[in-house]
């Protein structure tokens, strides 16, 4: 009797679980069902773009199923949609102009500039370009500031400092519960190893974070002086000033703002600078509407496939901070590359790299499969906003490298690192022996130190690294290894300056990467095709870990800038101890 109530109370336990996880599986696949039924949007008369902007940037577009869980007010949005969207806007008549509604956006610089730069070219089709702002980051204000029209809330500010760079530090963190980090390294300006091994930047960080500060620096206060014909000298005044803590009415004196208005005010405000009366309507189209407008490019029928491939993320290892998807990994990215190497329609391949680096070892696998593909086809590498160390590694070899210049790059220069939990095991009592066989058998334990051989044979393997790292670049690049080994030590260049250097070819964004693609693929007719191939609904919802994107969308913000530089510490385990990658955590702001 016993038994067979235990069988029946684990029957009906069985059947519940399994109707509730039906129940949601049912939500998700409805939601799905209407998402794909959505219909190509149809544009009226005296139609407005909005840019809405309040989330996180991705490289590309990718629908979650689980996103409907969260609130609508902040998304993730896909950089691709929107290039495609602002040339979309550009190209159709009925559409009068494009209203920025600027909010927050969790990106970088680099992408920034490559949606700016977008928006200027949508300005010589004549149309006009509104951007309102309650408070304008000062990466948003960037952005917003090619607009035709500035408008400010009465009551608001504009966000406009200058940049700081403020890593943070984990030597007393980890001397406090025993731990120490064992850092073997080359390269004078590879600062990764610093917050594990010191409280402070050394003086060869510090140099290398005022030069690429200064560089971006100088890029948004030269763009923004010509836009809103200011000068540079005058920004610097306004950001000494810190005229977020003044009245509204100050940034529009100083000519950073056109107008104060309240929101509530703005939609007329667009009809008068579309011509259109305040009674009449005026149809706005959000990102996701503009993504189902129809091109209006006839389809090419020849066969020719320009292939873009998107490369994002740490390689072998981690997540993206802001969407919670997953960085590169090599074996697919390699398997991804031979497919395309074989596949006789691609005519050329453009490898959109943005990544601070990662595993050495995989980064050197994908050097490979890139050297292979170049074989075959012209390889053109666009930088989006890191594309150092490893991100650097695998760019190096292609026919062309095309850089903002406010991409993050270089950083030429490994490190490993080795932890010695020694400490940690006398404080809570453990004790170790151990018998072995030869002299190195028990290499890697935690719970000792390194000894002088073992030390000596890691920092052999890591000089053997960066010698085999030099030498790929050499090749690529043409540049001496004597001569590249003055510029490389780890350091971190901006575009600008890397194209200077010999580092990066051209200066631009994807657009300008897919045209000398282009042109070197020899071909008249052609297609432009996006890979690795997005995901279906189902395929996300049977690869999206619910933690891991709920996480991501909760740590946003000033907290989980803090957060992320926490997340190597909690990883730690899961990342190939010798790495070629940027500072864990640049925390530019």
């Amino acid at each position: 009797m016993k038994d067979f109530l235990k069988f029946t109370l684990a029957t009906i336990t069985g059947l519940i679980v399994t109707g509730v996880i039906v129940f949601f599986i049912s939500i998700l696949v409805f939601f799905s069902m209407v998402s794909s039924s959505e219909s190509e949007t149809q544009i009226r008369k005296n139609s407005i773009m909005m840019l809405d902007l309040n989330g996180a940037l991705a490289e590309r577009s990718q629908e979650n199923p689980f996103e409907f869980l969260l609130d609508d007010e902040y998304s993730t949005y896909g950089l691709d949609d929107i290039l495609s969207s602002i040339k979309k806007a550009k190209e159709n008549e009925e559409i009068k102009g494009i209203y920025i509604q600027a909010t927050s956006l969790a990106t970088g610089f680099a992408s920034l500039e490559e949606i700016r730069s977008a928006l200027k070219d949508f300005k010589e089709s004549g149309k006009f370009i509104v951007a309102y702002g309650d408070t304008y980051s000062q990466g948003l204000y960037y952005l917003s500031s090619v607009a035709d029209k500035v408008l400010l809330n009465p009551q608001g500010m504009i966000e406009w400092r200058g940049l700081a760079a403020a890593p943070m530090f984990f030597k007393d963190l980890l001397a406090k519960i025993g731990v120490e980090m064992q850092v073997f390294k080359v390269g004078t300006y590879k600062s990764a190893v610093e917050p594990f091994v010191s409280t402070e930047m050394s003086p060869a960080n510090r140099e290398q974070v005022n030069v690429y500060l200064a560089s971006i620096w100088g890029q948004l206060t030269s763009d923004v002086a010509e836009s809103r014909k200011v000068s540079v000298d005058s920004l610097n005044a306004i950001a000494d000033r810190m005229i977020m803590f003044h009245p509204a009415e100050e940034s529009v004196k100083c000519g950073l703002a056109d107008t104060l208005i309240y929101k509530n005010d703005v939609r007329n405000y667009l009809k008068a600078m579309a011509g259109i009366d305040e009674d009449d309507r005026m149809p706005v189209l959000g990102l996701k509407d503009m993504v189902n407008v129809k091109k209006n490019a006839p389809k090419d029928k020849s066969g020719n496939v320009i292939a873009v491939y998107y490369a994002y993320g740490e390689i072998d290892g981690g997540t993206s901070s802001s969407t919670g998807e997953e960085g590169i990994n090599s074996v697919k990215v390699i398997k991804d590359l031979r497919k395309l190497k074989e596949d006789e329609n691609v005519k050329a391949v453009v490898l959109r790299v943005n990544s601070p680096g990662g595993s050495a070892y995989g980064s050197e696998q994908i050097w490979y499969a890139v050297s292979e593909l170049k074989k075959e086809k012209p390889v053109i590498v666009s930088m989006g906003d890191y594309a150092a160390s490893g991100g650097y590694y695998i760019s190096c070899n292609a026919d062309t490298i095309v850089a903002e210049p406010t991409t993050l790059t270089g950083s030429i220069g490994i490190f490993g690192m080795f932890p010695n939990a020694k400490g940690l095991t006398d404080k809570i009592g453990l004790n170790f022996d151990v018998v072995k066989t030869n002299q190195y058998a028990d290499f890697g334990m935690l719970t000792r130190p390194m000894n002088d051989g073992e030390k000596g044979l890691m920092q052999m393997y890591v000089n053997q690294g960066y010698d085999l790292f030099l030498t790929r670049c050499s090749d690529g690049r043409g540049i001496g290894k004597e001569e590249l080994d003055k510029i490389a030590q780890g350091r971190v260049w901006t575009g600008s300056t890397a194209k200077e250097l010999g580092l990066v070819d051209e200066l631009g964004g994807l657009d300008k990467a897919v045209e000398i693609a282009i042109a070197k693929s020899g071909v008249d007719a052609y297609t432009v095709m996006s890979y690795p191939k997005k995901e279906s609904f189902l395929e996300s919802l049977m690869n999206t870990n619910p933690g891991k994107y709920v996480k991501a969308r909760m740590l946003n913000g000033k907290v989980g800038e803090m957060y992320r530089q926490f997340s190597i510490l909690e990883n730690f385990d899961k990342c190939d101890r010798i790495q070629a990658r940027v500072p864990f955590e640049l925390n530019i702001q």
